[in-house]
């Protein structure tokens, strides 16, 4: 069994998603469960924090706990997954964690990349690109928690983890895994983490091959998914996959800030869906917030799925960030954002679209959901999970899915 430790919610549906894709089947838990919770069958089981930006201490702390229990149920690989655009800050909590982890399975070295050519993340001598753009020159440049200033991995590990950090070039990576393998075992003793380029699928499976009985493994979906179909073709056949949509009454609750969910956010207000915004600088009180959605969601007429969202764009957000904080008023919008969608539950709703990583954590601590089984993806990276409340969620990061996916996710009555 692979046990994987994410450190953020939509993360961890990413890579059960990239997992089951490959044909093995796969589980998603929020936050570290009891062994008895699990189900057996599972050939992948994903543990969600809500490490990325919190204190590198309590991240730590967190990741080492999933990972005592991931040993406990039988994994014989960690993975530790992190996000493609290798969200972090100066001081975490990519390498922290990870200087951990090493700690833990005592290991020399951990191959890692952030890599995800399909998601366009893509490395090349060292640097990560977005889109086919550095990383210090794409929109995370200016990300309110994790602004990403520098595009050079070995630059971005070293200032936040120990042992050093060196390149795998693309020169090595295209000659196979053999070759992979040899600069792992020439590293011993010397570089602890090496990052292989990787600008393609097949540079991705090169990596995955060389890494298949590694006790431990870091980066984003992309290997993930690639270490899925090196391991998962014989198990496809007994995968118990459920490839159906769910039916149900639906709701959109959306938090991220990023370029895609707005755009996403205006396709649903185009649509002339129902839609009610929390607005901090109305009131800082997340119940007072709640109350005023929930009794506007109590007005409206049967018809289509709502939306119900704090999510800005750039000056709108500076201007919420200035006057009450950046960590003041993110609390305020997921609190709210949280006792909406228990509301939400108490009124009959069973499908929760939820945007934003932040997001995706507050609606499924709200609703007490610890888990579910991966199913279909409405979007690339973005799977329905299953849940044994009778609920379904599709917790979908920031950036990811085509313009009308909240509209098309969300298909059916309010």
């Amino acid at each position: 069994m692979i046990g994987v430790i994410a450190d953020d919610v939509t993360g961890a549906t990413d890579v059960a998603v990239a997992f089951r894709r490959a044909g093995l089947r796969s589980g998603v838990y929020f936050g570290t469960p009891e062994s008895t919770a699990v189900d057996e069958g599972l050939d992948v089981v994903v543990i969600a924090l809500k490490s990325r930006t919190i204190a590198a201490d309590g991240a730590v702390a967190q990741s080492l706990a999933a990972a005592h229990a991931l040993q406990a149920m039988g994994a014989t690989q960690l993975y530790f997954k992190y996000c493609s655009t290798f969200d972090s800050t100066a001081n975490g909590n990519i390498g922290p964690v990870l200087d951990a982890l090493v700690g833990l399975v005592q290991v020399d070295v951990v191959v890692t990349t952030p890599a995800s050519p399909e998601h366009g993340r893509t490395t090349f001598h060292g640097h990560l690109f977005v889109d086919g753009v550095l990383l210090s020159e794409s929109s995370m440049r200016n990300h309110p928690l994790t602004p990403m200033r520098d595009s050079a991995l070995t630059r971005l590990m070293d200032a936040q983890a120990e042992g050093g950090s060196a390149v795998i070039g693309h020169d090595v990576v295209a000659r196979g895994a053999a070759a992979i393998r040899s600069e792992v075992e020439a590293a011993r003793g010397g570089t602890r983490y090496l990052f292989p380029d990787a600008a393609s699928e097949v540079d991705l499976l090169a990596i995955a091959q060389a890494v298949l009985d590694a006790p431990l493994v870091a980066g984003a979906a992309g290997l993930a998914g690639a270490i899925g179909r090196v391991r998962g073709g014989a198990r496809a056949s007994r995968n118990g996959r459920n490839d159906s949509v769910p039916a149900g009454r639906a709701a959109v609750l959306a938090g991220s800030c990023s370029r895609r969910t707005l755009e996403q956010i205006d396709r649903v207000l185009q649509a002339e869906r129902p839609a009610h915004r929390l607005d901090a600088l109305e009131s800082d009180d997340p119940e007072h917030l709640a109350r005023r959605a929930l009794e506007w969601y109590d007005a409206l007429p049967t018809g289509p799925a709502p939306l119900i969202y704090s999510s800005l764009p750039p000056p709108e957000l500076h201007e919420v960030q200035e006057k009450l904080g950046v960590e003041r008023s993110a609390e305020i919008l997921e609190a709210a954002i949280g006792r909406v969608a228990e509301g939400l539950r108490d009124r009959g709703v069973t499908r929760f679209v939820a945007a934003g990583g932040e997001t995706s954590g507050s609606v499924v601590a709200a609703l007490g959901v610890r888990g579910g089984i991966v199913g279909v993806e409405a979007a690339r990276g973005v799977p329905w999970i299953h849940t044994d409340q009778d609920l379904d969620v599709l917790l979908k990061s920031g950036n990811f899915g085509e313009p009308d996916l909240l509209l098309s996710a969300s298909e059916g009555s309010a």
